[in-house]
């Protein structure tokens, strides 16, 4: 699934608790920041801001914060402006990763992002080198406690959805990025609430690797994300969950 949720459970290191707080937060306003100023600053007419107001409440980022990041996206504040970037570049034992970077510095983030993969085995790529490897999609997540999974599945494939997958606690559904919207549109006109829906990348083919060589490949990730300008880390890699899946 995304890069975020793949590292989601990777237990940080003793006494970092306030640092990676602090960087979560930078990342929740810098989503909000973009989000808003691609598409206004209504939630209610802007998906994207939408969700990631619901993200950074759910991540007990103050009120205050988000208000404040809105308002310097639509212009009623000055304040730095921010770009979106995709880095591509190589990990450990051949590893593909696609880097989702928000940045006020490109030349900055550049090098501190070509500095934490020569340090951890890696090499960052070039334009191209990594990207055919990953498919962009709309992947939307549904629990289901209380859910008609056939009702679900009809409302998702008559919207436009590609596949609608059910695992063991949940039901995935995957949709090409022009359809993600109106699939997810489709699901609350239904009523039914989802747990999350993004826009992500899916590698077309992953690699098996041993204990040994995913914890080189963790350990590369681990410090892409605690750099404040990554916003989302996906690679190739084949994890546990991706097999009990299938």
């Amino acid at each position: 699934m995304s890069g975020h949720s793949k590292w989601h459970n990777i237990q940080r290191r003793k006494g970092k608790q306030d640092a990676v707080r602090g960087q979560l937060f930078t990342k929740l306003s810098k989503d909000i920041y973009q989000a808003a100023r691609e598409g206004g600053g209504n939630p209610d007419t802007n998906f994207r801001l939408k969700t990631a107001i619901e993200r950074a409440r759910a991540n007990n980022l103050p009120a205050e914060n988000i208000a404040r990041t809105i308002a310097k996206a639509t212009g009623t504040l000055e304040g730095v402006t921010y770009e979106e970037l995709l880095y591509e570049g190589f990990g450990p034992h051949g590893v593909a990763l696609l880097i989702e970077i928000v940045t006020d510095n490109r030349n900055r983030t550049a090098a501190d992002v070509r500095h934490i993969f020569r340090k951890r085995g890696g090499s960052l790529g070039e334009s191209g080198s990594v990207a055919w490897m990953f498919q962009r999609q709309g992947q939307i997540t549904v629990t289901k406690d209380g859910i008609d999974g056939e009702e679900l599945m009809m409302a998702a494939i008559d919207a436009g959805a590609e596949d609608v997958v059910e695992r063991s606690d949940d039901y995935l559904i995957v949709t090409q990025p022009d359809q993600f919207v109106a699939v997810r549109q489709a699901i609350e006109d239904a009523g039914i609430a989802y747990e999350e829906a993004e826009l992500t990348y899916e590698a077309a083919t992953k690699l098996e690797l041993s204990e040994e060589a995913m914890d080189e490949v963790y350990d590369l990730v681990e410090a892409l994300e605690e750099y404040d300008d990554v916003q989302t880390v996906y690679t190739n890699v084949l994890f546990p969950e991706d097999d009990e899946d299938d």
